[in-house]
């Protein structure tokens, strides 16, 4: 079935901005913001100049149709109020700085909005400011790998008594792992000729991992894209409904991914090394099967997550030394 889905407009805009704003100011323009597969990000500019960001929760917004969503499962579709509010209360607990809530109701919300730009934006346009960014972004993280929780899991569960329907991080992480080798084998033949040398890899790596009760707070999915710079070029953590308790490996693994050669910036020791050999294998191929399952859908931009899906899909493969050449 073909979906229709239209940007909001000023005129569907505008009662939120009232809402949030009161009879004060009057709305004067909306631009969707880039990204935003799961909920749509509109900036909000008023008559004074001012500006915020609305934040809007519908199945138009979601790219993913990804049905209902478990909570006590950590990686499940992370979208939604109800995980907006308990990461954005974690991390201020924590000093962690994140966009301010500004007004919130059951499908959107309005938080301040952060215009120093994204961190990934000054690193291209400005190499020092960029380096003295990541410095600031390693204490932040450093603050926030410092926080632990009872269990892991969703914050929004963890924090409220609940329990995650895994046993333990990595047996999620290798069941995860095993289910998107079985959901890229019917899309693409590479993964289907190498899907046994790729199962035994993640098996093997899994077996290794000893038993921990550590569980960190992490974001989950933290590139140089979801962190904005505020005007004193402080780090703000964006796109964080995924906040959960995890092993720091699983934080790392996407930092060292996402960061490249400025993630030497971001390293820490005292890291497992056998957590971040499975991890790693595992991030690819989950880099691998949520972009397809993207792409089943009518996501706007599918060019960019065709590159993300091929680029770790021979990864993956050299992981496991197979090649992973075009056929």
């Amino acid at each position: 079935m073909t979906v229709t889905r239209k940007p909001l407009t000023r005129a569907d805009l505008a009662p939120l901005a009232r809402a949030a704003t009161g009879p004060r100011r009057t709305l004067a323009g909306v631009d969707r913001l880039r990204g935003g597969s799961k909920k749509g990000v509109y900036r909000l500019t008023f008559d004074d100049d001012s500006t915020s960001v609305a934040y809007v929760w519908s199945a138009d917004e979601d790219y993913w149709d990804a049905g209902p969503s478990d909570p006590r499962d950590p990686f499940s579709h992370g979208t939604g109020l109800d995980l907006l509010t308990a990461a954005h209360d974690r991390l201020a607990a924590a000093g962690v700085r994140t966009p301010r809530l500004l007004y919130a109701d059951a499908t959107h919300t309005v938080v301040e909005d952060v215009t120093g730009g994204s961190l990934e934006e000054t690193l291209e346009r400005d190499p020092v400011a960029g380096r003295a960014a990541l410095e600031r972004l390693a204490d932040l993280l450093a603050t926030l790998h410092a926080q632990e929780g009872p269990a892991f899991g969703k914050v929004a569960l963890v924090d409220n008594g609940g329990v995650s329907s895994a046993r333990s991080c990595e047996q999620r992480v290798t069941e995860g792992a095993l289910g998107d080798i079985a959901a890229t084998a019917v899309r693409d033949e590479r993964i289907a000729a190498a899907r046994d040398d790729l199962e035994s890899a993640v098996r093997k790596l899994s077996a290794a991992v000893r038993p921990r009760g550590r569980h960190t707070l992490v974001h989950g999915e933290l590139g140089p894209d979801h962190v904005l710079l505020d005007g004193g070029g402080a780090p703000v953590l964006i796109d964080v409904e995924g906040l959960m308790y995890l092993d720091v490996e699983w934080e790392h693994v996407f930092l060292e991914l996402r960061f490249h050669e400025a993630y030497d910036l971001l390293r820490t020791p005292g890291l497992d090394e056998d957590r971040l050999r499975l991890y790693r294998l595992a991030m690819r191929l989950s880099l691998v099967a949520g972009p397809l399952r993207l792409l089943d859908g009518d996501y706007p931009d599918p060019g960019p997550m065709r590159a993300i899906a091929e680029h770790n899909l021979r990864r993956a493969l050299e992981l496991v030394g197979r090649r992973g050449a075009v056929t």
